[in-house]
């Protein structure tokens, strides 16, 4: 496995420093959708409109006290890796990413039919979380609680790191994705909020139908709504009767 070590260099790092601060603003170009990750350097970024879809676990720092790691380890995996394969599940993704028990997306959504299908994921994601709740229960480990948010926005994207290490990232900037991993840790917090927490820009955006599955909660100014995925629902009831 090749090592990441680099001899560091303070002279060098102030250089570097220098050099991206002294970037233009010209670089960073207006986009109506979000570009592929190769179109990305250093050098530039893209502003363009996005969707962002956060799922965070509630209370996950009391897991801990009440199992041991191993048992905590797998529970993790199985909510990790099945919220990563459901979020994957659209043509319109463009990121993923795990931070600690979290897990979200972002979506190149520039027609109104690519929301509702985020929304979709969304639904989807909640009645997986059903589905391993079963499956904790049969084998006596706590079950678990989810916030789902969900936003759109304009979102700057970079590609961020150290040039030359192979150590990179893209990042996406801007309100769109704070204001959905803000409704995800509202998502379930109390016994007023359901699970699904969306902005207003992005329920407007909604067909009728899924509007009607939310109702607006005045005390987090977003609209929220306990939805699930019926087919998805019909075959846990039959599994797990």
């Amino acid at each position: 496995m090749e090592s990441k070590y680099r001899a560091y260099s303070f002279v060098d790092g102030a250089s570097r420093i220098r050099q991206i601060l002294n970037q233009s603003d010209i670089d960073y170009q207006e986009r109506d959708s979000l570009p592929p990750r190769d179109a990305l350097t250093f050098k530039n970024g893209f502003y363009a409109n996005c969707s962002a879809l956060f799922i965070d676990i509630r209370k996950s720092s009391e897991l801990p006290a009440k199992h041991k790691r191993p048992v905590l380890a797998r529970l993790y995996r199985a909510f990790v890796s099945e919220m990563v394969a459901v979020l994957c599940g659209d043509v319109d993704v463009r990121e993923v990413n795990i931070v600690g028990d979290c897990v979200w997306a972002i979506y190149d959504t520039p027609l109104q039919r690519d929301i509702d299908g985020v929304f979709e994921r969304a639904f989807t994601a909640n009645s997986m979380v059903k589905i391993l709740n079963k499956e904790l229960s049969n084998r006596g480990i706590t079950t678990i609680q989810v916030g789902l948010g969900m936003a759109w926005g304009r979102a700057l994207m970079v590609k961020a790191g150290y040039e030359g290490s192979g150590i990179n990232d893209v990042v996406y900037m801007g309100d769109v994705v704070n204001r959905a991993a803000k409704l995800a840790a509202q998502g379930n917090k109390t016994y007023f909020d359901d699970t699904l927490m969306v902005d207003d820009v992005f329920y407007s955006n909604l067909n009728e139908h899924n509007k009607s599955l939310l109702r607006w909660n005045q005390s987090r100014g977003c609209w929220h709504g306990e939805v699930i995925q019926t087919g998805i629902e019909e075959w846990t009831n039959e599994q797990y009767s």
